[in-house]
């Protein structure tokens, strides 16, 4: 551009000064590079002696606690002994001198040899108090560190001295090192400044564009042309209030005459707050000023900031509409914001109540004094409401407001609206009322006459009515009032209020939709559950089951937690505990499967670990039936299951139990002591591959049993490892409690206020056998012994007094003893037991279990078997480790149960 206008480019002056900034950045940094030099010398200084002064102190500690120095110190000859060690001491540690001294100071040892014998040159008061001592000397081979360390004998009191040394220089040299870094370094930075000159000139001249005089005035009246023709006003103040400068804009928008110019900002004749603002100088952004009938927004800054003349520049625009346009965007972004809080704040949880009190909640303060919503009773039972909500009776379920004190309807009132109120016709035909003054009685009051009236006078005045709808049916209706706000409710509050509404009409039908589910998985679930205790003496048990809170960020809902009781032979019971993992109808049907699976395969009489491992070939069966329909990954998918399954013989007082991934059980003491029961850890059913082992116990009478589901001691609150100490202190310490009480305990410490997964707890407290209902004989492997096992049955029955029995007894004892001689090996074993039936037993170890079968006419035996069932009420075969029992039942006379 220099070029252009015939001007030589001032390459001289621009190279002076680009030479100025080189030196002053050459000198700053030989400064740093000096600073630097001397900063690292002064450090390695401090360094060298630091390391000197340890080095020392560890090599002259080390040496005098060194093995045989007091023995070398109390020899007749202590030089001889110690000098060739402190010499291969010295040389190993890199010391310049090791010196053993006697407690005079004489030198023992010493490099030179010639020294031995003399003074120590030193500080030796402290070590021969027995204190170490450090010093810094000049000696012969230049300035060193030395350390006296005392040697102490066996009683303790000082019998020698060690001094070592080394020479600060020894240690030194890491400022010769650092040297080459640090110059090539400054070089570096030398090289890197010299650039940086260079560029900075370059874009001097590049930025100026070497523009003489005329050019410059040129661009000035450019400016000038621009400055009058924009659309903003620009004043220029100077620092005694006079104006130097006003554009066109600004003559305009202040009305200025042409001759304002050299004139003081206060004879312009503007209003004070804005002639104020001008001659002031102060910083100004965005400040509105109402001059005439335009709003101004005046920015000022102040000339004199980077050194320019004293004063101030003022930028003016007009905002008169941009005002009117902000006010309406500012109305219309508050409530894109209210609604978009509703969003977030409104629908939290998948309840129907709760959802009606966020939405009045959220609406007193932001948009109303008092807010009410009525649901039908379709909607809070979870089913489908009418198509239309006129004159259908309604529920209260959510109030909110400043004072709770009021006239209107309660919580939990039965509601219907009348059809010939504005109200009540809004709500059938699915609109909004607006009633902007409460106090003109036009139609409103009719629903109660009496409460409006106290409505009105306690200071409501004005109201909205919006209808609840969703998919096109009425859910409710919600009622917003206002009484402390002396503003009425507009036609922009109703848009804005159906907005809302229609927002939290979606979340309360969600949740009426998730309640109806949660309801009908409750339902089948309880269905599937045991619903009262089946007679048996074995155990006095109590149960309680909770279901998952509907609506918890998708966690809650029935799961698959289920419990059982179940009578085996031999006055035997069997408590189970399980859970399905996952949620829902799918969970719920997948455990009455489990459920009934467990009553069949506890019908074979297996032991508990034998059980589980058909019960895991079962859920892993259903996995792939699951997968097989292509639900892999999907919410239906079986992913497993838990269980724990136990055995108790009341005749024996043995408890087995084996588990599957399940947690463990809680074992109360009769002494009050209470533990949980090591029972080892299987995989959850579903897994497969790995086999299951059983724990036995011995439980005493009177010994409690608690078994439970993980959602008992899984909470966000609390680690699981508390839960279970809580849960094991909460039991322990009251062996007098009822099952029912412990349950009732259990879950007041336990159960959370929203549970988010089902709870199954089941406590069974034991009980023993009487002996004297109990008779067991030994029959020896002859046909002969039938008859004194009979003659035995029937002394035994007599005193219990059955003599009816006797005679079916017999026979059937009969029958088993026979085919156990005939057919079995080795020892036989009759038991009889009189429990809630009248139970036979005959084991014998042997495998083969007998048949029912048809006996032809022709055939002379097999029907023994065929008439044990017909005389017997129940009757099968369990499998022991050391062979089976073959077992009846009879039942009892009535007078006996």
């Amino acid at each position: 551009m220099a070029a252009r206008y015939g001007r030589r480019r001032s390459v001289l002056r621009m190279r002076t000064l680009a030479g100025q900034v080189f030196l002053l950045q050459v000198a700053i940094v030989v400064l740093l590079v000096a600073a630097g030099m001397g900063a690292l010398v002064l450090q390695s200084r401090s360094d060298s002696e630091r390391e000197a002064r340890n080095r020392s102190v560890a090599v002259a500690e080390t040496f005098a606690h060194s093995p045989g120095i007091e023995a070398a110190l109390e020899s007749p000859d202590p030089t001889a002994i110690l000098q060739p060690r402190a010499e291969e001491a010295r040389k190993r540690s890199g010391v310049d001198f090791i010196v053993v001294l006697s407690t005079q100071g004489i030198r023992y040892t010493h490099p030179l040899p010639d020294r031995i014998g003399k003074q120590f040159v030193g500080n030796l008061a402290p070590a021969r108090a027995g204190k170490v001592v450090t010093e810094k000397i000049t000696g012969t081979i230049g300035p060193l560190v030395q350390a006296v360390v005392p040697v102490r004998g066996a009683n303790g009191a000082v019998i020698g001295m060690v001094s070592a040394g080394i020479t600060i220089d020894h240690v030194s040299g890491v400022v010769e090192d650092q040297f080459p870094l640090l110059l090539g370094a400054a070089g570096v930075v030398l090289l890197l400044t010299t650039g940086g000159t260079a560029l900075v000139s370059r874009r001097l001249r590049r930025q100026t564009h070497g523009l003489g005089p005329t050019e410059m005035t040129r661009m000035y009246e450019h400016h000038d042309a621009v400055l009058h023709a924009v659309r903003e006003g620009v004043l220029i103040v100077d620092g005694e209030g006079r104006l130097l400068l006003a554009n066109d804009e600004a003559r305009r928008l202040l009305s200025l005459p042409a001759d304002v110019e050299g004139r003081p900002v206060a004879e312009l004749g503007l209003d004070p707050r804005t002639a104020e603002l001008l001659t002031s100088g102060r910083i100004a952004s965005d400040e509105v000023h109402l001059v005439g009938d335009r709003l101004l927004a005046v920015n000022q800054r102040s000339t004199d900031a980077d050194g320019g003349p004293p004063g101030s520049v003022a930028t003016i625009r007009d905002t008169t509409e941009l005002q009117a346009l902000s006010g309406r965007a500012d109305v219309a972004q508050a409530r894109l914001k209210l609604l978009y809080d509703a969003g977030t704040e409104i629908g939290t949880t998948l309840d129907v109540v709760r959802t009606c009190e966020e939405l009045a909640e959220f609406a007193v303060g932001r948009f109303a004094d008092y807010a009410t919503v009525d649901l039908m009773s379709a909607v809070l039972r979870g089913e489908e409401p009418t198509p239309s909500g006129g004159g259908a009776e309604m529920h209260r379920v959510a109030f909110h407001g400043l004072r709770q004190d009021t006239a209107l309807y309660p919580l939990g009132t039965a509601i219907r609206f009348l059809p010939t109120t504005p109200m009540g016709a809004g709500i059938g035909k699915g609109e909004a009322v607006l009633e902007p003054d409460l106090a003109a009685l036009r139609g409103w009051q009719q629903q109660s006459p009496v409460r409006a009236q106290k409505l009105v006078d306690s200071g409501f005045h004005s109201m909205i009515a919006v209808p609840l709808r969703a998919r096109g049916v009425i859910l409710g209706v919600a009622m917003f009032w206002r009484s402390k706000r002396p503003e009425a409710f507009e036609e922009e509050d109703l848009s804005l209020a159906e907005e809302l509404v229609a927002r939290a009409a979606v979340s309360v039908d969600n949740a009426r939709r998730f309640t109806r589910e949660h309801t009908m998985a409750v339902t089948l679930q309880r269905s599937l559950l045991p619903r009262g205790l089946p007679e048996q003496n074995a155990l006095d048990v109590a149960f309680r089951y909770r279901p998952a809170q509907a609506g918890l960020g998708g966690l809650g809902g029935v799961g698959g937690d289920w419990f059982d009781i179940i009578p085996l032979p031999g006055a035997r019971v069997a408590l189970v505990v399980g859970d399905v993992v996952g949620h829902g109808l799918h969970a719920a049907a997948t455990m009455g499967r489990l459920r009934t699976a467990v009553h069949n395969f506890s019908t074979l009489d297996l032991p508990p670990d034998e059980l589980l491992w058909h019960l895991d070939e079962l859920v892993a069966r259903i996995d792939q039936e699951e997968v097989a329909d292509g639900n892999e990954g999907g919410e239906a998918g079986v992913t497993g299951a838990t269980c724990l399954y136990a055995i108790y013989d009341p005749s024996t007082g043995r408890c087995t139990m084996a588990r599957a991934g399940h947690v463990q059980p809680v074992v109360l003491h009769a002494n009050g002591t209470a533990d949980f029961a090591e029972v080892p850890g299987g995989p959850p059913l579903g897994l497969g591959g790995l086999p299951f082992e059983t724990l036995e116990l011995q439980l005493p009478e009177n010994s409690s049993l608690v078994l439970y589901t993980d959602g008992l001691v899984e909470d966000r609150e609390r680690d699981i490892d508390e839960s279970l100490a809580l849960l094991r202190r909460t039991v322990a310490g009251h062996p007098d409690r009822s099952p029912d009480e412990t349950c009732e305990a259990v879950l007041r410490a336990l159960l959370p206020e929203r549970p988010r997964d089902d709870i199954a707890l089941l406590v069974g407290r034991t009980r023993v056998l009487d002996p004297a209902k109990v008779a067991d004989w030994e029959v020896r492997p002859d046909p002969s012994a039938v008859g004194e096992v009979r003659g035995a049955v029937a002394r035994t029955l007599a005193e219990w007094g059955l003599e009816e029995e006797a005679f079916t007894t017999e026979l059937i004892l009969s029958e088993l003893v026979t085919n156990a001689i005939r057919y079995a090996i080795g020892p036989i074993h009759v038991r009889l037991i009189l429990d809630r039936s009248l139970i036979c037993e005959v084991s014998d170890h042997s495998s083969t279990s007998p048949h029912l079968r048809q006996a032809a006419t022709t055939d002379e035996g097999g029907r023994g078997l065929f008439l044990v069932a017909q005389f017997a009420d129940r009757w099968g075969t369990r499998y022991t480790p050391d062979g089976k029992v073959i077992w009846t039942e009879q039942p009892l006379p009535s007078e006996d149960l």
